[in-house]
Formats: structure tokens, sequence, C-alpha cells
């Protein structure tokens, strides 16, 4: 494990899940965090269990205010972590307004972020950038059509980078998990508790934890290795349609 002491990171959608347990576990491992999210209390809430953090207050649809916030960092550590889904109506009844919220968050966000941020790593020759994706990435599940389709794109965007930046020095990653009890199905259901609690139920989810671990292991491998892909799965969770419930 390679110290992450004088590194540069950023941290999007750190206000709370897996990008506020993948600031506080960097943040322990020595790294200086910028939390970036669109909520001011609880990014300062997070900051208080982050010596030599920062917050920026600021939403990953804006490429203005993302290249001028997080490209003057000169970050040689990204999590490019924010994400949301909202509805699991079949494609005839989505609504298109939230479909444009999920595409400009979930992939626009990201390359905004990837905008932002790659120039200096390139030029410096190092640097990590973890993509936060998900294994809506590689297999679609009903009820999921656009939010799989933004994450089968962020694995098209990892390919990408990867043939872009080879070379370069930087390492590109991605994680990708399974369930994972955050407020990710509160949002979904559009604050319906009950129906986010029951995508739970009788089961034993990943934690924002467990994937804060697998982040913190593949930006402290040694420099000449680069962890490509994590998959991260429950045990009770055989695919996106399996889940063995109790």
């Amino acid at each position: 494990m390679t110290s992450l002491d004088n590194r540069r990171a950023i941290v999007t959608g750190a206000s709370s899940g897996i990008g506020a347990a993948a600031a506080i576990a960097l943040s322990a491992a020595g790294a200086e965090v910028a939390l970036v999210g669109r909520d001011r209390a609880r990014l300062d809430a997070v900051a208080a269990r982050c010596p030599r953090s920062r917050v920026i207050v600021l939403d990953v649809r804006d490429a203005a205010r993302v290249r001028e916030e997080l490209g003057r960092i000169g970050a040689d550590l990204v999590v490019n972590n924010a994400g949301l889904a909202l509805g699991a109506d079949k494609l005839p009844d989505g609504d298109p307004s939230e479909w444009a919220t999920v595409i400009d968050t979930n992939l626009k966000g990201v390359l905004h972020v990837l905008s932002a941020t790659l120039p200096a790593m390139k030029t410096a020759g190092r640097g990590d950038h973890v993509l936060l994706g998900s294994v809506a990435g590689r297999q679609v599940y009903p009820g999921g059509n656009v939010y799989c389709a933004t994450k089968h794109a962020v694995r098209a965007l990892y390919e990408a980078q990867r043939l872009d930046l080879a070379g370069s020095g930087v390492r590109v990653s991605t994680v990708d998990p399974g369930m994972v009890e955050t407020g990710f199905s509160g949002v979904r259901f559009r604050g319906d508790t009950e129906r986010a609690k029951a995508v739970y139920q009788g089961m034993t989810p990943l934690s924002p934890e467990d994937v804060a671990d697998a982040i913190l292991w593949i930006v402290t491998r040694p420099r000449h290795v680069n962890v490509g892909e994590v998959v991260l799965w429950p045990t009770d969770q055989a695919s996106t349609t399996i889940v063995q419930r109790r």
C-alpha cells in the first residue's frame, strides 16, 4: 500500500453515501480532499471527519463552474462519483425531464469533471481517475432503462480514457458495485422511504464503506499497477435481477 501523503484528491457527490465514505477513507490515508456536492450542511458534516479537507458547493451539471472550481486545484486523484437515478418506469411511461436530469448528471457531469481535472494530471505525468460505475453498466434490468444507459456510457468513457491517456502516466479505473445501501433508492423513488427500504429487505447489501475500501485499494497500488475494473456484488446478489432474500 503506497501512501497518499501529499496527494490532492477531489471526490464528487461527497455529501453522503459512497462519496462521503470515499472522502473519509482517502483523508484517513493522508490525502488532502476537496469535497464536492450540492448540500453545504452535509458536506460540512463530512468535512468534520476529514482532516485537511475543503468544501466546494456546486452541481456537476454546471460545466463552467466545474471547470472554474475544480480545474484550478491541480488534483492528482479524482473520484468521479456524483450520480443518481429517478424513477423505475418503463420507457413508454418515463418522464423526459427526469431522463434529462439523469443524463446531465450521470454522463455530462462525469464529462465535465473529467475535462476539468485530467489536463493537470496529464501535464504532471501521473494521477488517478476513478469512475464510479455500476453493475447497471454491465447488465440492464427492468425499469432501469435510462439509468442503465448512462452507466453503460460511463463504462465506455472508462475504456475511451484508457486509450486516450495511454502513455500519459495517468491511471484510469472503474468501480462497479451492485446493491449498496445508501440514499440512492430514496432519491430514485422520489422520497418514498418504504419503497426504498424494500429494495434491501431480506438481504445484506454492500455498504458505502465496502466500496470506499475498494477505491482506496486501487489508488494505493504501486505506480506500475493500474487496477482497471473492479466489480463488487453483495454475496446475496447474483445479477441485477437475481437476489437471494431471506
